[in-house]
């Protein structure tokens, strides 16, 4: 439904007008394209390999880092909540309730980041096999349309191949 039609469609709500919805239904005209929408008009749909490739090796940067670089604290901390809590104090225990948070959160945030990486990389393969299948659907396409388009005789006249030029002079009761 375009912008315009729904504005009217609220206009005429406002104004006690009755609106009906009709389902099963497209318009055969009008429109910004006419009746068909075509890919020339609006774009097509591109996957830029590199793009998909940047994006899942970030992913997967960010997750060596976080790895390497936010796991550091965990052992110390649970250390320091352990010694604590031992000494009676109660601020062991919420040191290590802050200490376990961290950690969820650390594993769920990795855990989006390894998915994001693999994905990207599932994406990339996928879409290349699809490409590759098209491609080879369209060749095998053109190889039959070119078959249709051999002759034998020349344009207008009667293809005789495989007749031998027997049908030439039959007459036809």
């Amino acid at each position: 439904m375009a912008w315009d039609e729904w504005e009217q469609l609220k206009a005429d709500a406002a104004q006690g007008q009755s609106t009906q919805m009709q389902l099963n239904h497209v318009d055969p005209g009008g429109g910004t394209y006419g009746p068909y929408v075509l890919p020339d008009k609006t774009g097509d749909l591109k996957v830029g390999h590199k793009d998909l490739e940047k994006i899942g090796s970030a992913a997967h940067h960010l997750y060596d880092q976080l790895w390497d670089k936010a796991r550091v604290a965990t052992p110390s901390s649970d250390s320091a909540a352990g010694d604590l809590s031992k000494q009676g104090f109660a601020l062991g225990a919420g040191l290590q309730h802050v200490s376990n948070r961290w950690e969820e959160q650390l594993k769920s945030l990795m855990d989006a980041c390894a998915q994001i990486s693999n994905h990207m990389q599932t994406t990339k393969t996928v879409h290349s096999n699809d490409d590759h299948y098209i491609q080879r659907q369209m060749s095998s396409i053109d190889a039959l349309d070119d078959g249709f388009d051999e002759r034998v005789g020349a344009p207008g006249d009667k293809n005789t191949y495989g007749d031998n030029g027997k049908g030439k002079d039959k007459k036809k009761d």
